[in-house]
């Protein structure tokens, strides 16, 4: 599209068709526009078919767009995002498409990004604080990150998600409550695999069996734990069964920084993940269906869902003979 002061914009041409309809060639008014020939020729013709509407500039946009992806399937597109707020990989996976041609459709209808949406309600809010460095350990059993996720227990009957006439007043008039459930998670540095067990609580005899089933997990997946990092709760820093635990299998125990989650972001992240994608992933009918459903999702998480942070791959992928397909 022209500016507004070049030669030949829609009051210039305007002029130049004028000047040609006054008998003069369109030679010599090329000349005086300083324009080409060709181009004179080309806005006198488009004149003489269209009137004046035919000197207003058109769109560059071709008129046909055979390789566009078709409406049906970017409306397939959005609908897969907003019911599972997953990425471009996820959703290409599922509807057998290109990541980048996912994105592009997300990107063109200015879908908002996961970042900016609210976990479990899918509401725009403000991003969190992201931590600007990116570490990775180059082997599985270099670092295990592990932490407990607290979550709310489902009351009989699934709670105001299944049934909007159970809100939480009726609750807090009811004598039952319903307490909470300790998701206690390890996850590999290198490959992101994971284990996950829930309990009634997160004392520190607890953590100690936790972690310990947590290591003789990864070393049946060939996987040898040499490092575990934990935050500062007291159950990790001061209970002699969780030193005890480590030291019987040889690890060394590392803590974060104090107040900076971030630095254990792996399990925090996972954390997250087991919140979006199993525990308020659909509306359950007891805390025993939801307690039931964990198992089949981490057999999901290490063997079937792609990572973007370890490049669409597996986590189990990244493990030597990890599906034991090698005798």
């Amino acid at each position: 599209m022209s500016h507004a002061n070049a030669r030949l914009a829609p009051a210039g041409r305007l002029i130049m068709v004028q000047r040609i309809q006054s008998g003069r060639a369109v030679a010599h008014v090329a000349a005086e526009m300083g324009i080409s020939r060709t181009t004179a020729w080309r806005w006198w013709r488009r004149f003489q078919a269209e009137g004046v509407a035919g000197l207003v500039d058109r769109s560059s946009v071709a008129r046909s767009h055979p390789a566009q992806t078709v409406s049906c399937r970017e409306t397939r597109v959005r609908i897969m995002r907003h019911l599972t707020r997953r990425g471009p990989v996820f959703i290409a996976r599922k509807l057998g498409m290109h990541a980048s041609t996912v994105g592009r459709v997300l990107g063109r209808h200015q879908t908002p990004l996961l970042r900016e949406l609210d976990p479990v309600t899918g509401a725009v809010i403000r991003a969190t604080r992201r931590s600007a460095r990116r570490y990775e350990h180059d082997h599985p059993g270099s670092l295990i990150h592990i932490d407990v996720k607290k979550l709310g227990r489902i009351p009989d009957g699934g709670g105001w998600r299944a049934d909007p006439a159970q809100t939480a007043a009726v609750h807090r008039t009811s004598r039952q409550r319903a307490g909470y459930d300790y998701v206690h998670a390890a996850i590999d540095d290198h490959s992101r695999v994971a284990y996950a067990e829930i309990h009634d609580d997160e004392k520190g005899h607890t953590c100690a069996a936790f972690a310990r089933r947590a290591i003789t997990f990864f070393a049946s997946l060939g996987v040898v734990v040499e490092r575990v990092i934990t935050d500062n709760a007291f159950a990790y820093r001061h209970t002699r069964a969780f030193h005890a635990a480590l030291a019987d299998h040889q690890v060394a125990q590392k803590f974060i920084k104090p107040h900076c989650p971030w630095t254990n972001g792996k399990v925090e992240r996972l954390n997250r993940t087991l919140a979006i994608e199993w525990a308020y992933a659909r509306p359950f009918t007891s805390n025993a269906e939801r307690r039931a459903a964990l198992p089949a999702w981490l057999a999901y998480y290490n063997l079937d869902r792609a990572h973007l942070g370890i490049e669409g791959k597996t986590p189990i992928d990244r493990i030597n003979n990890g599906r034991g397909q090698y005798s």
